[in-house]
């Protein structure tokens, strides 16, 4: 148990990718999440970023969707090609769009979304019927190989076991 929240995970990491895990939506989900992240994209050059994405776009769904009202999220994680990672957070579903408002530093509120399409190479949102999914692409330079140099090669992601345990908490 972390904090007042039991914390669930309600499906298994999917073998092939994207990697993608599903959450109870409350608070103490997102801690887990973020942690799911940055295992999975140890030794890529935007963790941190892309951490940082996944904390704000779980704490939005749980925030202004159906998933914090007894529902659930899932984080998928990608690195579609040499250079790109991407995270996105699938919600139950809400009565507005995201929308990325003006990054006002002094604000206590409302700057998260402003945030993610600051410190990302692009984001966006899809319906994801009856919910929807907003995600947030990185990008950093890589190596273009020459036909006398060897292929680069990306590293591995790696699947982490849940945390706290094999099985559903309760």
């Amino acid at each position: 148990m972390t904090g007042a929240y039991p914390v669930l995970h309600l499906g298994p990491v999917r073998s092939t990718r994207p990697w993608a895990r599903t959450y109870r939506g409350t608070p103490a989900s997102v801690p887990e999440a973020r942690w799911f992240v940055g295992e999975l994209l140890t030794g890529c050059p935007a963790r941190e970023t892309l951490m940082a994405c996944v904390s704000e776009l779980c704490a939005n769904a749980i925030a202004h969707t159906a998933s914090g009202r007894g529902g659930v999220f899932t984080v998928e994680v990608d690195c579609p090609r040499d250079g790109i990672a991407r995270v996105a957070v699938t919600d139950d579903g809400g009565p507005s769009v995201p929308a990325a408002g003006r990054l006002d530093l002094m604000a206590e509120g409302g700057r998260g979304l402003a945030m993610v399409a600051a410190c990302t190479t692009r984001w966006g949102f899809c319906e994801a019927y009856p919910g929807r999914t907003v995600w947030a692409e990185a990008s950093w330079p890589v190596a273009v190989p020459s036909p006398r140099r060897e292929t680069v090669t990306r590293p591995a992601l790696r699947v982490p076991p849940p945390r706290g345990g094999s099985g559903p908490a309760a």
